[in-house]
């Protein structure tokens, strides 16, 4: 009998993966993550170990508590702090998806003898000739690939998605018919160590704050001073509200210069662009060759658009907008998941 570790966090998803997987007969055991330390949401830490033990009696499996506050802290949320400093906006769900979940994670899972993690993700594994791919799931208002993209052959051969061909709306029926304890659980928020908001966050967590986040001008692309923005972390491309200045037709932020503390605005037109540089790209199975076609996504909720992929640039056949330095660049062919990298900067051509 193979035997599966769940990661298990207590809500709703995770919970009903457990329960799937004991239900087709494997050897279940599910652990939770201890990630936040005095800096974040300590109490909502500790109400989901609570309630992933509650899950785990009822199902009748074992339940670990793996301590990795130190390791998210330097690795997750100093990554997010810095980012924002460099006047990025970063995606920590991917990095933590790589370093922690399935990084550190799996490779305690495997120190245990386990022969799978498995998660809640709405994502779908499948071996094609002993090639491990990755794809959308059923529920393509639920997909979590893009959150993926950094997986690779390695990770995905150790890996179990139960929910992939399963909508959300059929997950809470099944966790109500089984009668988990967290059946009706409100989802949780993205960025599960964001309390209230990032500005918050960053404001209580970013050491002499006040020193180091200074106010400075709002320019158009002409360079005219139109106005002065409260500190760059409080923006990101795209942005349209919140900028505290009246002009004849709406702006958007269009850069966010850290070199000079400047904020550079200008017109819905002008926020499109066709280019994306990007770092640390990987792929899922092996390199492409220098050039090829994909549907690229650049954010969660962005419809992925056709575009070359060459070396670290993907050129637009169409101009995209807000192309955001931090956020990922996910490629895919169909429903495949071909690779992805992180934006370092947008232009034109």
């Amino acid at each position: 009998m193979k035997k599966v570790l769940v990661a298990l966090s207590g809500g709703v998803d995770s919970s009903t993966t457990a329960y799937l997987l004991k239900q087709q007969g494997y050897e279940v055991a599910a652990l939770t993550l201890k990630l936040y330390n005095s800096c974040t949401k300590t109490s909502m830490s500790l109400q989901a170990i609570e309630d992933s033990k509650k899950v785990c009696d009822f199902l009748g499996i074992k339940h670990y508590v793996l301590d990795l506050q130190q390791e998210f802290k330097d690795k997750i949320i100093e990554n997010f702090i810095s980012s924002y400093m460099s006047a990025e906006t970063p995606n920590p769900c991917i990095l933590c998806n790589k370093k922690i979940k399935f990084g550190l994670l799996l490779d305690y899972a495997e120190k245990l003898g386990f022969d799978y993690l498995a998660t809640g993700h709405y994502a779908k594994i499948e071996n094609i000739k002993g090639e491990y791919k990755m794809k959308v799931g059923k529920d393509k208002s639920k997909d979590q690939t893009y959150f993926l993209c950094k997986l690779t052959q390695k990770e995905l051969a150790k890996i179990m998605f139960p929910l992939a061909d399963f909508t959300k709306e059929e997950i809470r029926k099944i966790s109500a018919d089984a009668g988990l304890p967290v059946a009706h659980k409100p989802d949780s928020q993205e960025i599960c160590f964001i309390e209230t908001t990032y500005h918050d966050f960053l404001e209580k967590n970013i050491k002499d704050f006040k020193k180091k986040v200074l106010p400075g001008p709002i320019v158009n692309t002409d360079g005219k001073i139109l106005g002065k923005h409260k500190g760059l972390i409080y923006y990101t491309i795209g942005q349209r509200s919140g900028l505290g200045i009246t002009t004849p037709e709406p702006v958007y932020v269009l850069r966010i210069d850290k070199a000079t503390n400047t904020l550079v605005i200008g017109t819905k037109k002008e926020v499109f662009s066709r280019v994306a540089k990007l770092k640390d790209i990987t792929f899922v199975t092996d390199k492409k060759s220098e050039n090829f076609k994909a549907k690229v996504k650049i954010r969660r909720m962005h419809t992925p658009a056709l575009a070359t992929v060459s070396e670290d640039i993907v050129l637009f056949d169409e101009p995209q907008a807000s192309i955001t330095p931090g956020q990922a660049a996910v490629f895919y062919d169909g429903d495949y998941v071909i690779g992805g990298g992180t934006i370092t900067t947008m232009y034109n051509v």
